[in-house]
């Protein structure tokens, strides 16, 4: 069956993306097989030993509804986190309570985005945007041996979709509060019959500013964003067993970064105060927190068919030529490292000689990069019971940035340092798979990677000095391990084990900071068993999990000095479960739901690090002589203890023959530490969010029209904060009403 799964219209049950997938469902509703390619191969999701979401049709459609980005994928999955302080232009992913909170546009991730089978290494590659798509597939635990490193919690994989023989296409207009409207569409199929097919699809974004500024009495200051893109796609089959896929890609995205708000919290609480209004901030800087992307990409894709072998070559070239971001760090106003009285809206209770008191930060860096892939792999096609696929990889990075500054009193934003950073890696793999029996198969894989870094940084203040180069190398064998066997005809039980690393990690931005410190490879060891099982109604998949980081990179941001520190803990220890269901209730009826737990625990007895610089938070460390907080036994930052989702889908057909829908989808997530120390401001409690969609669909002519809502009940979320001057924070997207209208041809 196709790998794009569809709901039969002759039950008229709504095409419903779930936690597991977006599931196909029969006249007689029952469950069907549903292919991921994971493994760079197509299998059914049930046999694949690793724990995964796929996400699909409306599941997908109802969270990019009124504008959203990636960031709406946070929580929609279990384990999985999405958060930014930079806005939608620089996401952070975190997996089983895995990530990496570093702001700086060259910093590693531990989750890499894989989108249309090449890596987007830099944080400006992850942002672009999402249209058009086939599926998201969502890979927990270490993915080292098939995706190489920098893959130690797991990875995100974007597929749109591709170029068809037949004429087909969409167009998809939707309106929404705070003027928000977007528009996106697409048209492929034949040039030149059984030989030349195109796909063109193009997306357009726009919300208007919708954020006052209370200090200078600028109404509608900040908030808006303006996207474009588009993306066109030539397959050419020159012969039954070659197919050429040659993709090219853009974007112009004019937004705006994070905006960040003085003193909305208070000293012993984590509840925004009185401070808060969303429609209002306090800036004396930042000249409205811009911040747009310019980039483009071009990959090529070789697919050669030999019969017993397939061998692929995939080529891409990805170049961000012009990015800019800005903002009022501090979120207020005031005068500058000491005060006699609060910088914006005071906190509550505060206290106005708390020193040092760090205010007046405007920042923003500018930066160009480009990046180079070649990966060349041959895969086996065998009757029998061994299979094996074998490659290379090349891929080379190189960085350009500009970290700027206005000071009090200045007219001018100025560069205080600029950073080039070169990354080169190449890397050998293998993965073979033995089926013993009906019931028992083996799949194992090894991969060996060398990888490079050479940084030269200049800090311009108060001279032009340039810093001692710094070089980073290492190398890594990484591997799994994976035994499934089927109980049943319809239950698999699966053990894995896989190791990873990620990469070594140099500062790229030297602004606030005396010197460009580095941090070295980590590496996982990842033990996992879970269960999937596929009955006529209902598809339920379970697994546990248990990992340690060996040299864990951590970022500490922030302080008394406003810094970025790059550092190495001994060791950091995640466990925990995942669980996920779809049932089909009646015919017209689908609910689904995942839920993950994760227990995460930095293990390092010496680690310290400097708290709040404001004095105004309440640090429950334990503290050494020097003021500075232990960490040992703290859980990871930004990762929430547990996370939970539910999609409800209902469907009523007409007489008509068409029909109406109700699809609503929830989401979840428990306490979350936003620092490496712990204190009570910044320690979120239990968070949701909601979104709906409800309409009508004219099946005959392939029409569909209806309402939708992001975060309902329009919920005040802090998603994180800043603790160098005040107790700031920065908040979750407002409620979202709007209409949308499509058809497909």
């Amino acid at each position: 069956m196709s790998a794009i799964t569809k709901l039969s219209k002759k039950s008229g049950v709504l095409a419903l993306g779930i936690v597991m997938a977006a599931p196909v469902y029969s006249a007689s509703d029952v469950l069907e097989e549903i292919v991921v390619t994971a493994q760079k191969r197509e299998e059914n999701i049930q046999e694949v030993p690793i724990s995964i979401t796929r996400m699909a049709g409306d599941r997908l459609n109802a969270r990019f509804s009124g504008g959203e980005d990636i960031l709406a994928l946070a929580s929609a999955a279990p384990g999985l986190h999405v958060e930014s302080s930079n806005g939608r232009l620089a996401p952070r992913f975190y997996m089983r309570g895995l990530g990496n909170a570093d702001f700086t546009q060259a910093a590693s991730q531990p989750v890499s985005i894989v989108f249309d089978d090449v890596p987007m290494e830099k944080a400006a590659l992850k942002s672009f945007p999402l249209f058009d798509m086939d599926d998201i597939e969502i890979l927990r635990g270490p993915q080292g041996t098939l995706f190489g490193r920098n893959t130690t919690a797991g990875i995100i994989k974007v597929d749109t979709k591709k170029p068809t023989e037949e004429t087909e296409g969409y167009i998809k207009g939707s309106a929404g509060t705070y003027t928000t409207y977007n528009l996106e569409g697409a048209i492929g199929g034949s040039l030149i019959e059984d030989t030349l097919m195109a796909r063109v699809s193009f997306l357009h974004q726009n919300r208007e500013d919708w954020i006052d500024n209370g200090f200078t009495g600028e109404d509608e200051f900040t908030g808006g964003h303006d996207i474009t893109a588009m993306r066109l796609q030539f397959l050419w089959t020159p012969s039954e067993n070659v197919d050429v896929l040659l993709m090219h890609q853009r974007q112009d995205a004019d937004g705006s970064a994070s905006a960040f708000r003085a003193n909305i919290l208070s000293s012993g609480s984590n509840s925004l105060n009185d401070n808060f209004d969303r429609e209002t901030v306090f800036f004396d800087g930042g000249d409205g927190n811009p911040a747009y992307i310019k980039s483009h990409g071009t990959t090529l894709k070789v697919d050669w068919d030999l019969g017993d072998y397939t061998i692929t070559s995939i080529t891409s070239y990805q170049d961000v030529y012009d990015r800019f971001g800005r903002g009022d760090i501090d979120g207020g106003f005031g005068c500058l490292f000491t005060c006699s009285g609060p910088a914006g809206p005071s906190s509550e209770p505060f206290n106005p000689f708390a020193s040092p008191f760090v205010v007046n930060v405007d920042t923003g860096s500018d930066i160009e990069m480009d990046q180079f892939t070649q990966e060349l792999r041959i895969a086996s096609n065998f009757d029998g019971a061994f299979n094996y696929q074998a490659g290379f990889f090349y891929f080379k990075d190189e960085f350009y940035g500009n970290a700027q500054a206005q000071s009090a009193g200045a007219t001018e934003f100025t560069t205080g340092s600029t950073s080039e950073i070169e990354n080169t890696t190449w890397a050998i793999f293998g993965q073979g798979s033995y089926q013993f029996s009906e019931e028992l198969e083996l799949i194992f894989g090894i991969r060996y990677t060398d990888d490079e870094k050479d940084a030269q940084h200049i800090r311009f203040t108060p001279a032009p000095a340039p810093l001692a180069p710094i070089s980073l190398d290492d190398d890594n064998v990484s591997w799994d391990l994976a035994l499934s066997y089927a109980l049943t005809d319809t239950g698999q039980l699966y053990a894995r084990a896989a190791s990873g690393f990620r990469a070594p990690t140099v500062q790229d931005r030297l602004e606030d900071d005396p010197t460009a410190t580095t941090a070295d490879s980590e590496t996982i060891l990842s033990w996992e068993v879970g269960y999937k099982a596929l009955l006529d109604r209902a598809r339920f998949n379970v697994a546990a999990f248990y990992y340690t980081v060996d040299d864990m990179q951590l970022t500490a941001v922030g302080g008394a000095n406003n810094s970025t520190t790059l550092l190495n803990a001994d060791e950091g220890v995640g466990y925990g479960i995942e669980f996920e269901m779809d049932y089909v209730i009646t015919e017209n009826l689908v609910i689904s739901g995942g839920y993950g737990y994760n227990k995460t625990e930095v293990n390092d007895s010496e680690l310290s690090l400097p708290p709040c610089g404001s004095g105004l938070c309440t640090v429950t460390d334990p503290l050494d002589a020097n003021g500075f907080a232990l960490i040992d036994g703290n859980p990871f930052q930004h990762a929430p203890e547990w996370t939970l989702n539910l999609e409800l889908d209902y469907t009523m057909p007409l007489k008509s023959g068409n029909e109406l829908y109700f699809f609503t989808d929830w989401k979840w997530k428990g306490e979350t530490n936003d620092f490496l120390y712990e204190q009570v401001e910044w320690t979120t409690d239990t968070q949701f969010e909601g979104g709906l969609r409800l309409g009508y669909r004219d099946l005959a002519n392939n029409f569909e029209i209806g309402l939708f809502g992001r975060n309902i009940t329009d919920e005040e979320n802090v998603i994180g904060g800043i603790d160098f001057a005040n107790l700031l924070g920065y908040v979750n997207q407002p409620r979202i009403w709007g209409a949308e209208a499509s058809m497909r041809f």
